[in-house]
């Protein structure tokens, strides 16, 4: 008999819901529509539901509700839940990997005994699925990189990454929207802006998403970048019709 779903306390306002371990499809599905479900419901009290790679974050006002009465109705709809299929949006994205935009490509396809247009070629190829957001607003921790990739952080983070640099780690790649310090290994940049107050929409990517990347030249790449630093780029022409 499986031990989950589990609710732990999370704050005073606050209790996380748990489907699972690790990073798996069929857990995060059920994340996904337990924050559906939430959302649809329109629960008294329900401040916001934060998804992340396994558990579903339910914060709540203690002045509208109390967490005894809202959990008993989160323990109601679990029963109910089914995973569905992803239903987010499917993007394909710019990136250029020259060499001086992908400061560990070099290194990468060294330690996974391939050449730079290999290990472009298998992120290319690889389609990615949008699990969370978090650490800063708008990265996406993207899971489905190929397995020939895979390797872990670095020793020794970076005290700067670029804004829109496009890193990989473990099994996921990310896309980093501001610079900040980072270890996740560099291998190209996008033009995008993951991040943007002045689109409708400031946050590119959403949970449920799905994401592949397509290799652009060094013109294209800056052709794109003036577009983007205009305000004059249509980021809907990057979403794919499935």
């Amino acid at each position: 008999m499986s031990a989950y779903p589990q609710i732990r306390a999370f704050g005073d306002t606050g209790f996380s819901v748990e489907f699972g371990e690790g990073i798996d499809r069929g857990v995060n599905a059920m994340v996904m529509a337990l924050h559906a479900a939430l959302r649809d419901a329109a629960l008294p009290g329900v401040v916001e539901t934060i998804p992340s790679f396994r558990a579903l974050l339910v914060q709540y006002d203690p002045l509208v509700t109390s967490r005894a009465e809202l959990e008993a109705k989160v323990r109601d709809m679990l029963p109910g839940l089914k995973a569905e299929a992803s239903v987010g949006r499917l993007w394909s994205l710019p990136v250029c990997y020259d060499p001086e935009l992908a400061p560990d490509l070099q290194e990468v396809a060294e330690r996974c005994g391939l050449t730079p247009d290999d290990v472009v070629a298998k992120h290319c190829a690889s389609r990615f699925f949008v699990y969370m957001l978090g650490f800063m607003p708008g990265l996406a921790y993207l899971g489905g990189l190929d397995e020939a990739l895979h390797m872990p952080r670095r020793k020794e983070p970076r005290l700067k990454v670029p804004q829109s640099a496009v890193a990989i780690a473990e099994s996921m790649s990310t896309i980093y929207p501001w610079e900040s310090p980072g270890g996740w290994h560099l291998i190209g940049r996008t033009p995008l802006k993951l991040f943007d107050a002045a689109r409708d929409e400031p946050i590119l990517l959403a949970a449920g998403d799905e994401v592949t990347f397509r290799s652009v030249s060094r013109d294209d790449y800056a052709a794109m970048l003036a577009q983007v630093e205009a305000g004059r780029f249509d980021y809907d022409a990057l979403k794919v019709a499935s």
